[in-house]
């Protein structure tokens, strides 16, 4: 089976992190986000993946390569000016097998997709588009169907009263290549969510209503609450799995050198090579990542820290992202979904809250900050 995943956005709603590096290969846990995806793939059959990339594209080849290490067949298309969902599609093309699948890259899920194209078969349909369930539709696009599953109605961004169903489209498509025929050429800006999926209502649209895990992690407050869903294996991971079976602490390496004064709650993975000073407490669902250094009397939880970072003594991080090869001085405060950019240096004694962002090459003095 075949899927092409749309990954060319820039990640700007994730800005620092997506600053240096592209969006699908930032970090998530243990691996770069798009793994977490092609695993999920991989496991309903997908064997030969298309990843339509734009921004910093040479980035995501670099890491991902040609795929065997994921155990897929995989391929890129880069498109030379940002072309939309369906301008993205038309881009492939060439590419394209007679029926495939086609993802939102933003996605992290474990939707049943033998079940969709068991449903895309039984119906006959031309396309076949994944629905979820959610409490507050009003920030998505509803999706009505009739009694036999075809989709009738698209209703964007719906009103109280026009709120029927709590249906929204959730990123996954069953689709059969002719419908591409139907589609101005390759090249133009097109979105199938607007352009091609009205166009199809009546004419073998069908809605398949998914159950399970689904989340956008395209922001810091998704990131972090998909990280800790993962260390507690609400999403169903082979990561996770490794935490449980750790007993709720997964040491990457060998644990006796990261600090036998250091104490670690679970859920929490402490990376290779990192190095824990005495009297150092490291909280419930936080990840540390390879190599990262944490000095004497610091406590840090709720958080993640990305490889090479060096944390001060007594310093204390909640609910906040730090960046690769960060380095925070002693005595710093960060709490409140701050998100620190690659290579940024805090001095001491700074305090960072309410969701503050540091972009890369940032040089923050000594106490420069304190809420």
């Amino acid at each position: 089976m075949q899927a092409l995943i749309l990954a060319g956005g820039e990640g700007t709603r994730l800005r620092p992190l997506t600053s240096t590096v592209p969006k699908p290969v930032v970090e998530l846990v243990d691996r770069p986000f798009i793994a977490f995806m092609i695993e999920w793939l991989r496991g309903h059959g997908v064997d030969d993946v298309i990843l339509a990339c734009g921004f910093m594209a040479d980035g995501v080849q670099k890491v991902l390569g040609d795929g065997s290490a994921l155990g897929v067949r995989l391929r890129y298309v880069q498109e030379p000016t940002p072309l939309g969902t369906g301008g993205a599609l038309k881009y492939a093309e060439d590419l394209l097998a007679e029926r495939f699948l086609m993802l939102n890259g933003d996605v992290l899920t474990d939707i049943d997709l033998t079940a969709q194209l068991r449903q895309h078969e039984r119906t006959g349909a031309r396309v076949t588009v994944a629905l979820m369930g959610v409490d507050d539709p009003s920030a998505y696009g509803l999706v009505r169907r009739s009694a036999d599953l075809a989709v009738t109605e698209f209703v964007e961004k719906p009103s109280s009263d026009e709120i029927s169903t709590h249906l929204v489209n959730a990123g996954s498509y069953v689709i059969e290549r002719e419908v591409l025929g139907e589609m101005a050429p390759a090249g133009t800006r097109i979105s199938i969510e607007r352009e091609l999926f009205p166009a199809l209502v009546g004419r073998g649209l069908y809605g398949y209503e998914a159950q399970g895990y689904w989340m956008d992690i395209g922001t810091p407050e998704r990131y972090l609450q998909a990280t800790f869903e993962i260390l507690a294996g609400e999403l169903p991971t082979d990561i996770g799995r490794r935490v449980a079976a750790a007993g709720g602490v997964l040491y990457q390496g060998d644990r006796d050198g990261h600090g036998s004064e250091a104490i670690v709650h679970g859920p929490a993975i402490v990376g290779e090579g990192c190095r824990l000073g005495p009297g150092v407490v490291i909280g419930g669902r936080t990840v540390l990542g390879r190599g990262v250094s944490v000095a004497a009397g610091s406590h840090i939880e709720r958080s993640v820290v990305l490889h090479g970072a060096s944390i001060g003594a007594h310093t204390r991080i909640t609910d906040s992202i730090v960046g690769p090869l960060v380095s925070i001085g002693e005595r710093c405060r960060l709490e409140g979904r701050v998100v620190i950019g690659e290579g940024v240096n805090v001095g001491a004694g700074n305090i960072l809250a309410a969701g503050m962002r540091i972009f890369p090459g940032v040089d923050l003095p000594m106490g420069a900050i304190a809420f």
